[in-house]
């Protein structure tokens, strides 16, 4: 009985809650709390399909009556197998990070040797360490993250952004960096790679990477202001970073479109909404280990022969 009402908890939380939850409109009230739903949604996943393995081999064995030695044999099977999925799930993770990294790496040599910062007067009067000024008539703003983390405009940028603009992109990708946003987008990623593709689902890349943004947002409107936040994404377009995972771009327009809707009018953050969002991202990891795999580990321990 573990291993049915597992499997369908994660066929649901896989195949099902992805789509609705990203096409909810409440998550850009609290986006930050949402990312957290997001990540423990896609963690219970993880732990119902290990749940399904360990428990499924075991159940049978209990059904057919075949006795300890035979629960003890499923119960190594399973544990095998589990251990291939994590397995499979850390080289994941382990690949995203080391293109990542290895890619920023590159990217940031480029900028150290390209970089015109001192060519330009329109910067703020508070300039952060690691900002980085390429020529080009391209309008453009993106950060690299890491241990010497790089804020990158364009000159073109700074020719048609007023200083407050300025201020409120430099304080946008300041709170990518500061939140390590990066490292969330990699483990959403390599999950998303991990999965086999008849369950694997774009919606949360998507829905994460909105998210991001909007919460970024939230900083920079705190710092600099909603009105020059708005300008700036105006006149910035649909860039999207040469850091952001491969998958990510498609819907930069749509993307955009829902964050210039956000800082229009007032704050639209809610205080109700992200303590219930938070709640429910508690309550899903910890009711279905609590209610369904402790009894399990507790019959698994008694099928042991030792």
């Amino acid at each position: 009985m573990t291993a049915l009402l597992l499997g369908a908890l994660g066929l649901t939380l896989s195949l099902a809650v992805p789509g609705i939850l990203a096409r909810a409109r409440w998550t850009a009230r609290a986006p930050a709390a949402a990312v957290v739903l997001w990540q423990s949604i896609t963690l219970t996943g993880i732990l119902c399909a290990l749940g399904v393995v360990l428990a499924g081999p075991q159940e049978l064995v209990d059904e057919l009556g075949s006795g300890k030695p035979a629960g003890a044999a499923a119960l190594i099977a399973a544990l095998g197998v589990a251990t291939l999925i994590i397995i499979r799930l850390l080289v994941s993770l382990a690949g995203v990070s080391h293109r990542s990294r290895t890619r920023r790496a590159r990217h940031r040599m480029l900028v150290d040797l390209l970089d015109t910062a001192e060519r330009h007067g329109e910067l703020p009067a508070e300039v952060p360490a690691g900002l980085r000024v390429l020529d080009g008539p391209l309008p453009f703003a993106y950060c690299l993250p890491g241990r010497r983390p790089r804020v990158v405009l364009s000159g073109g940028a700074l020719r048609v952004l007023g200083t407050d603009q300025v201020a409120a992109v430099i304080a946008h990708e300041q709170a990518h960096l500061r939140h390590r946003h990066d490292l969330v987008m990699e483990s959403f990623t390599a999950f998303y790679r991990a999965v086999p593709r008849p369950l694997r689902s774009r919606a949360p890349l998507d829905a994460v990477h909105l998210l991001l943004e909007m919460t970024a947002d939230d900083a920079a409107r705190t710092r600099a202001g909603a009105g020059a936040l708005h300008c700036a994404l105006q006149v910035l377009g649909d860039a999207v970073s040469p850091d952001a995972p491969d998958e990510i771009g498609a819907g930069a327009a749509e993307e955009r479109r829902r964050r210039l809707d956000r800082l229009t009018g007032p704050d639209p953050r809610s205080v109700a909404v992200t303590v219930l969002a938070s709640t429910s991202a508690v309550c899903l990891l910890v009711l279905p280990t609590v209610i369904l795999v402790v009894p399990w580990l507790d019959r698994a321990l008694m099928a042991w022969p030792l």
